[in-house]
């Protein structure tokens, strides 16, 4: 195991969130620490499907938040992404008219990038041919645009990429930017994920092959994640952007650092295309290399912002993970009880709500969780939130393809 000495701390020092939970981070902090249900309803653009559960965000309006000149180029997912990254520059106190763009870097996740722009224009391509599609299909579409736009928006002429592992792909963006300022090849990251996919195609593929929830009478109580009657996730659309620094770069300029991203560790299943393996032998090397990677002891870790997608297959997989290499002892909890699954972005939104966890000390509930399987043998915070001392902790992400990525948090 790595020793104190070789850890290396990337600050979070700024947070921007658009969420089902709320807009902004502050309204989705307090809507997912009330946890009172899933923040989900009927999608509009989902009426005609037998699933049409989501946990869709009505209340965004991308020509106020981003102006109108831009938002009708720009996809839904580059919407949020730059909603996000807006907040959370501005949270950090960083001054992009002043800062070295040349030294900051951009790394978001998407699992599926612009999908909504693509599904729409191929309406367009059957209802009235090839000469009416438009000419900004593709870099509306393109998985790599939202960091694109990001860059444009801040002058970060650093590094710009973006992360594609499924639903593991904000927390390995996360991972990659922290390595980015460890190899010092920038001195600021904009980092997180961004997902908008709340369409019939992608929504009609996840129910087909049976991993959405059967509640579609009661969005609200859908999302279940470690409950006895879970039966499958609510899609949800979102973004969470994430400031990172060199820890001693954050302390020189007396910036507010939520928590300290202090270790990332990655794996594949080689197991199967959907589902995990159920025993998480290589989850667990994830796992346990991220805790190596931050000089951790499984010992010193108090909470587990777990992946909880609500499915019956991932929550049990999880749930014996954690149990074999932390024990019972760590709260554990899961935000997909609230703000449903937004694929691509739930790492980054996890990483989020971690990194707030360990700066106000309290870990959101559960939502949802009326009776705990008793085949998961963990602590799961469940009704209320909890006061807690927590110096240590661990965000999860697992996605299809059998990716897995684990952030190790700690206090700042």
């Amino acid at each position: 195991m790595a020793g104190a000495a070789a850890r290396f701390d990337a600050a979070v020092t700024g947070i921007g969130m658009v969420t089902a939970a709320g807009i902004g981070t502050r309204e989705a902090w307090e809507t997912i620490v009330a946890a009172e249900g899933t923040a989900a309803s009927r999608v509009p653009a989902l009426a005609a499907l037998p699933a049409s559960a989501g946990c869709w965000i009505p209340g965004y309006d991308a020509d106020e938040a981003i102006g109108r000149r831009k938002a009708w180029r720009y996809d839904r997912s580059s919407h949020f992404a730059l909603t996000a990254a807006a907040e959370a520059v501005g949270d950090s106190g960083l001054d992009p008219a002043a800062w070295d763009g040349t030294r900051v870097a951009v790394v978001l996740g998407s699992g599926i990038g612009g999908a909504a722009s693509w599904e729409k224009q191929h309406n367009v391509l059957l209802k009235d041919g090839p000469l009416s599609v438009s000419p900004l299909l593709i870099p509306m579409l393109a998985v790599n645009m939202s960091a694109g736009y990001v860059a444009m928006q801040h002058g970060a002429h650093g590094p710009n990429l973006v992360t594609a592992t499924a639903c593991a792909s904000g927390t390995t963006a996360v991972g990659t930017a922290r390595e980015l300022l460890r190899q010092g090849v920038c001195d600021v990251v904009i980092t997180g994920g961004t997902e908008a996919c709340l369409i019939p195609s992608i929504v009609s593929g996840f129910a087909q092959m049976g991993a959405l929830t059967g509640r579609q009478d009661d969005p609200r109580t859908a999302s279940r994640p470690f409950d006895a009657d879970r039966d499958g996730f609510v899609p949800a659309e979102g973004a969470a952007v994430l400031v990172l620094e060199r820890a001693a770069d954050a302390r020189a300029r007396g910036a507010h650092v939520y928590a300290h991203v202090s270790g990332y560790g990655a794996s594949a299943d080689a197991y199967h295309a959907t589902a995990p393996d159920p025993e998480g032998t290589s989850a667990e090397l994830a796992l346990r290399a991220a805790l190596d990677d931050a000089g951790l002891s499984p010992d010193t870790v108090q909470h587990v912002n777990a992946h909880g997608t609500s499915t019956p297959l991932n929550d049990a997989a999880e749930s014996r993970l954690i149990r074999r290499v932390l024990g019972d002892r760590p709260a554990v909890t899961s935000v997909k009880g609230v703000v449903g699954h937004s694929l691509g972005a739930a790492g980054a939104i996890e990483a989020a709500v971690t990194a707030l966890t360990l700066d106000r000390q309290l870990i959101p509930p559960t939502a949802n969780l009326d009776r705990q399987d008793p085949r998961i043998e963990l602590d799961v915070v469940a009704e209320k939130a909890r006061a807690a001392d927590v110096e240590a902790a661990v965000s999860n992400s697992f996605g299809f393809g059998g990716q897995n990525a684990v952030l190790a948090l700690t206090r700042a």
